[in-house]
């Protein structure tokens, strides 16, 4: 029943960087050398110790942890010790949720979460990959990072997207403007385009003059399925 908070910030130094997302059904990471991203696309759990990558040390690890247990809030509204009782009234947490928080300053906001989601791949992980200077990477749930993206993207609409098992995560802007913060059960990809398409119908945005950013690997079906109805398909 711990409760704990950060103002942690993403450094935007790409090099020698690893970035991992990880699942209840895998994971996937992009490495930066050579001056680019390299990416590894979704894997399975029982390649973890096959995987090299993950054994080298980073200056900077950014480690993802899907978990459908988040509630952004204003940071007005924000009381430390108010945490959990926030996030029990968006989430359905017990007793062993440990509930933490974060502040997210460009959009004035404070992310409340728990990565309490079963298995035990993101903390096998987070165990594996050590900093140069020896100290772990911090886990931390996939929405910060996606809110964390919008900076970077040039786009009037800001459309951000990560679908893992069985959870659609989905992020709008516009301009500096939040729009929407949300996860949505959706057992199949179609079913996550329609999420996709009736927030942006709520919204009044326009897909065929807008941008989607997936941070999540997708299949050549899904990227093409996307492109019939959006201007492109950009992957973070």
């Amino acid at each position: 029943m711990q409760v704990t908070g950060s103002s942690h910030t993403t450094m935007i130094d790409t090099e020698n960087r690893i970035s991992i997302q990880v699942g209840l059904s895998g994971y996937s990471f992009r490495v930066y050398a050579d001056d680019r991203w390299h990416s590894s696309g979704w894997m399975s759990a029982e390649r973890i110790f096959n995987t090299p990558e993950l054994n080298r040390r980073y200056d900077h690890v950014d480690l993802s942890v899907f978990t459908p247990k988040f509630a952004l809030v204003p940071s007005g509204f924000h009381a430390p010790e108010a945490s959990r009782q926030m996030l029990s009234e968006v989430a359905a947490i017990d007793e062993e949720d440990h509930v933490e928080y974060i502040e997210v300053p460009q959009f004035g906001a404070v992310l409340l979460y728990s990565l309490n989601v079963g298995g035990t791949l993101h903390k096998v992980i987070s165990e594996t990959l050590i900093r140069t200077d020896g100290t772990k990477g911090r886990m931390l749930p996939e929405p910060y990072y996606m809110l964390s993206a919008m900076s970077g993207i040039a786009d009037y609409n800001k459309i951000v997207a990560s679908y893992v098992d069985g959870y659609l995560y989905l992020v709008i802007a516009q301009g500096k403007t939040l729009m929407l913060c949300n996860a949505y059960q959706a057992s199949d990809f179609t079913t996550a385009e329609y999420f996709i398409f009736l927030a942006m119908k709520k919204l009044q945005l326009n897909l065929e003059m807008s941008s989607i950013y997936f941070r999540t690997p997708l299949t050549d079906e899904q990227e093409m399925s996307l492109y019939r109805y959006f201007r492109s398909v950009e992957h973070l």
